[in-house]
């Protein structure tokens, strides 16, 4: 019988994955389709994954699947060919591979079933996610940034917002997706008429927001395809300008992706200009921040000098 999750615990499995010499490639990709059986779906899939000592998160539902993993680069091309056989759904599926990757974003293969694949809170039975706006090329894109009749709307958390995005792009101030549906709706309701453009970071979020903007009223509504993930790439392999800037905000090991040279945001502790996220080492604190080299050797990585204190206390 095989072995549906992991059996060794987080530490060994971290120290295994940064000791790996193997070079890994990782990756993202989503699906909206509907799945009878989730939990057998789950279940196959784990241990089609697992053969490939794939590593990852993977979020399973009724309505599809949302998936960041890490495949050895030897692997990747027989997995992903096989896994596009994996369900008809499937075939041909867009993997948004990394822009910056050092290979170690993931040290364990972790599937979830879920009610959502992304946490939307609606709860309308006669919205339909299907009916989703139309999706944009990079050089769509990048004709349409400088035209100011364009609303470009970014479906992404503001912590995310505040180390990268493109120039004038409209953020939507809450820490949660559910939250940000709404406000949207809000914020925008004297535009329904003006062409938006929505984006995220691999496109999952913008898709579904799109189709919620349409059932809500908006007539011309638009989405990056890829998200800021594929538009960079599809940039780069069509030697087109890449107008997005600083970093993108991945959830993962990696935190980030640079992606141009601009640093948009300032250190929490010091103000001066950084990009560096980071995790209070205090972990009854663990708030997520920014912080320079310097503020991260004077406080230990902490986020203030009680959480500095209560660790050194510790140690």
């Amino acid at each position: 019988m095989s072995v549906l999750h992991n059996l060794i615990c987080n530490k060994k499995l971290k120290q295994r994955m940064l000791d790996e010499t193997e070079t890994r490639i990782t990756v993202s990709f989503y699906k909206y389709f509907q799945i009878i059986n989730p939990n057998v779906f789950r279940d196959s899939l784990y241990v089609f994954l697992n053969k490939y000592r794939v590593f990852g998160r993977i979020y399973i539902s009724s309505e599809g699947i949302n998936a960041q993993i890490s495949v050895p680069v030897n692997l990747y091309e027989s997995m992903r060919q096989i896994l596009y056989t994996f369900d008809p759904a499937l075939h041909n599926l867009r993997m948004n591979i990394a822009l910056e990757d050092n290979g170690k974003s993931f040290w364990v293969l972790r599937i979830k079933v879920r009610n959502r694949i992304v946490a939307d809170g609606i709860d309308d039975k006669d919205f339909d996610p299907s009916n989703v706006g139309k999706y944009l090329s990079a050089s769509e894109v990048n004709s349409m940034l400088d035209d100011p009749s364009i609303l470009f709307v970014d479906m992404r958390n503001y912590y995310e917002y505040m180390i990268g995005h493109f120039d004038n792009a409209i953020v939507v101030p809450a820490s949660t997706f559910r939250n940000q549906l709404r406000m949207a709706v809000n914020m925008l309701q004297h535009y329904k008429n003006k062409k938006i453009v929505m984006y995220c970071t691999g496109g999952i979020r913008c898709e579904k927001a799109t189709a919620w903007m349409k059932y809500n009223g908006f007539n011309d509504v638009n989405h990056i395809e890829g998200g800021i993930i594929g538009y960079t790439r599809s940039a780069w392999q069509k030697g087109l300008p890449v107008r997005f800037k600083g970093k993108n905000f991945v959830f993962d090991e990696r935190m980030s992706e640079r992606i141009s040279d601009d640093v948009l945001s300032y250190c929490y502790q010091c103000s001066l200009p950084c990009d560096v996220y980071t995790n209070c080492k205090n972990n009854n604190c663990h708030l997520l921040f920014i912080q320079c080299l310097v503020c991260a050797q004077k406080y230990n990585g902490c986020c203030c000098l009680p959480c500095y204190q209560k660790i050194t206390s510790i140690v």
